[in-house]
């Protein structure tokens, strides 16, 4: 009998310590053998509320709540600290959280009094699920008990409020706490950035700071995402330089962060150094790299990052590994980078996932194989709606406006439900296929939906409308958008480009000065495109040079547009020095700026600049049947019979055939009526030869008259 007894108290002191220390799934096993040693060994022991709420605990530790349950369940006593450790353990869950609930209900028909440490966890599982009215419930019940005075209940209740949105009773509840720690500073923040008021929370930051409260972690982590999400580069590098002087010890999170800050403001070289400082990166320092040089148009980098991190990580590349790699990739023929790493996706049995799938779309489609897209698009079984935007956008592209059209018709026949994004696309569909008609269909629709105050969709509205060459319904969409964002800003600037109307363009930008927006790359394009239009390349080497002097990185199309400009200009030498000097290196559009250059040269007949660029576009790829063609008629319009001859014979040896442009017009009645050069097949070809040829007349008289030499 003594012997049991003593093999029941060494049971008994032992349990808290085993409880302790049971903190893994590893020790589950040992864990339930020592329950049923106890079950068995030590009656005396098994019948105590002490031993069962250290058994229960042990197996919260060990992530196992259905046994925790059942110990519970199984109880012949429970007190308030048996009901606090399962309230507790299910707190964190948002699928269980609704269960802590129950439990307070059985506690009170148990008669058992609720103390800080039961709203604590409670008021967790409130935030967890994002219940406002449960959380208002125990607001009241801490209020009733006479417990909010208590930091604990406190900085929960702040935590709650915060998570729910509630910022003004988050705000109340913070100004009642007499010595606010770095926890509740954070639960503010936390709050405030969540509910989209970043202002507030980095001046929320700077009073943390005069108070002399320590940032945590969490503290740097939440405001570096919130600098990444803004792009906010300045108040990022002042937040990394904060954290260097705090002293405090960067963890792998804080470091991703860091990272992801730095990669989404551009700047990957700082990222790089960042990233060289991680003992052990995982696949989320890996995959920021990727997709920071990815966004940062850096292909070659992101597949060195890549190589690196399939050579040097434990674990495999993910879904969004292969996502990212894929997309840095697709400015590259798909046969360099895009199909080997496709065939990659497959081996790793990772084909459905619905992100590789979107860019491997767009891969195909921006390598012109509109067949291998449509083959990925019909073999996935459960196609969601970001997969037919995806198409929708991959055929307007590549210049199928009616393969665009089809797929958004093939939405609703399929009972999908189209979203904002969608009708952004297909909106921009309508604009690049100049469908005016579809257009005004699809801003019905918009109307319909609701989406109207949209921005994103106000801007596709605005840039379909000047596209279709109704600039007054651009205006008047625009005047009824309430606070137009940069985009919004950007499409009415495009507009009168497109329309020619630079003096507008460009009060139109100093408006966005004045309503302190920050112009970006698609801001310049479109004042570029509009100097282009009116010949004014002067004004767009001031703006090329101030482009620069903010850092905005030129994309392919800001280099078409100033070469396009400069040579339309005359100045071919200048435009030719320009692709040597400011293209990069390497760079996959060197191609198509020496056509441009070279079509130029085809028209003012310039056999200097002319036998140059031939040169590159021959060097680049001599196979391509429109490089043939084009040196083939710069040679004759510069009297070159001889290479002439030669790219003749060229073409014939390889069979190149030069693929037959299409225009379309729409008609009355919704009618499209498709036609390529030459033809002659509509009953009223002749009437609208007539036409066009007065047209043709009419605009040459014009530009003789208006062009401006002086670029002015």
């Amino acid at each position: 009998m003594s012997s049991s007894l003593e093999a029941s108290s060494f049971i008994t002191n032992l349990l808290p310590v085993l409880a302790q220390r049971g903190t893994t799934v590893k020790f589950l096993r040992k864990a339930q053998e020592l329950h049923g040693l106890i079950l068995t060994s030590t009656p005396t022991a098994s019948k105590s509320p002490y031993a069962f709420n250290n058994i229960l605990s042990m197996y919260v530790r060990c992530g196992s709540l259905s046994d925790a349950r059942k110990v519970f369940d199984c109880m012949p006593q429970r007190n308030v600290v048996t009901y606090n450790a399962l309230v507790s353990a299910h707190s964190s869950s948002p699928r269980l959280g609704v269960f802590c609930f129950q439990l307070l209900t059985r506690m009170q028909e148990e008669r058992l009094t609720p103390n800080a440490s039961t709203f604590t966890s409670l008021l967790k599982a409130s935030s967890t699920i994002k219940n406002w009215i449960l959380g208002c419930m125990i607001h009241a019940q801490c209020l009733k008990f006479n417990y909010l005075m208590n930091v604990h209940v406190q900085t929960s209740l702040l935590g709650m409020y915060s998570n729910c949105g509630d910022l003004v009773h988050a705000n109340k509840v913070f100004s009642y706490m007499v010595q606010a720690d770095s926890f509740a500073w954070d639960s503010l923040i936390f709050g405030h950035i969540g509910n989209g008021d970043i202002i507030e929370c980095f001046q929320l930051f700077k009073t943390m700071l005069r108070t002399a409260v320590i940032p945590t972690h969490f503290t740097f982590s939440m405001l570096l995402n919130a600098c990444s999400r803004l792009r906010d580069y300045r108040t990022g590098k002042l937040l990394h330089a904060q954290l260097i002087l705090s002293g405090v010890c960067a963890d792998l999170p804080l470091h991703n962060a860091l990272l992801d800050m730095y990669c989404n403001c551009g700047d990957v070289i700082t990222a790089l150094d960042v990233f060289k400082k991680i003992d052990n990166p995982d696949s989320v320092s890996w995959n920021s790299m990727i997709s920071g040089y990815a966004e940062n148009r850096d292909g070659e980098s992101a597949m060195r990052m890549f190589v690196q991190f399939a050579q040097r990580s434990l674990s495999p590349p993910d879904g969004y590994t292969f996502a990212s790699i894929i997309s840095a990739t697709c400015a590259f023929q798909a046969e360099y980078y895009g199909k080997p790493l496709h065939a990659q996706v497959e081996k790793a049995g990772l084909g459905s996932n619905v992100y590789i799938v979107s860019t491997l779309l767009t891969l195909y489609f921006n390598n012109n194989e509109a067949d291998s897209a449509q083959k990925i698009f019909s073999s996935v079984s459960e196609k969601d709606i970001v997969l037919w935007t995806d198409m929708i956008v991959g055929h307007c592209r590549i210049g199928d406006t009616d393969g665009s059209l089809r797929l958004f018709h093939g939405m609703f026949q399929n009972g999908l439900e189209i979203d904002k994004f969608t009708l952004s696309a297909i909106l921009n569909t309508c604009a690049e296929g100049a469908t005016l008609r579809q257009g005004e269909m699809v801003h019905c629709l918009v109307m319909k939906k609701g989406c109207g105050s949209e921005m994103s969709i106000c801007g596709n509205l605005v840039d379909m409308y000047a596209k279709n060459g109704d600039l007054k319904s651009s205006k008047v969409v625009f005047s009824l958008t309430n606070k137009p964002d940069l985009k919004c800003w950007n499409a009415m600037l495009g507009g009168y480009g497109y329309h020619g109307q630079p003096e507008h363009a460009f009060g139109t930008f100093n408006e966005i000065i004045n309503n302190g927006l920050e112009p970006d790359e698609v801001t310049f394009l479109s004042l570029l495109t509009s100097c282009s239009h009116c010949g004014l390349f002067i004004k767009a080497k001031h703006l090329w040079n101030c482009m620069k002097e903010k850092g905005i990185k030129p994309g392919p199309k800001h280099y078409s547009c100033m070469i396009a400009l400069l040579s339309r200009a005359g100045l071919l030498e200048e435009a030719e020095e320009f692709i040597i000097e400011e293209l990069p290196v390497g760079d996959y559009h060197h191609l198509k700026a020496w056509r441009i250059l070279l079509s130029y040269c085809v028209r003012y007949g310039d056999l200097i600049v002319g036998i140059r660029a031939s040169r590159h576009v021959l060097d680049l790829d001599a196979t391509d049947s429109a490089t043939n063609i084009l040196v083939s008629n710069f040679y004759a319009a510069v009297g070159r019979w001889d290479g002439v001859r030669e790219m003749r014979r060229k073409i014939k040896e390889t069979v190149i055939e030069k693929d037959p442009g299409f225009s379309w017009l729409e008609g009355m009645k919704n009618k499209t009526c498709v036609f390529s050069s030459l033809d002659l097949s509509h009953p009223q070809s002749g009437i609208m030869e007539a036409m066009l040829h007065g047209l043709l007349e009419t605009m040459t008289h014009s530009e003789v008259g208006e062009f401006d030499l002086t670029g002015q």
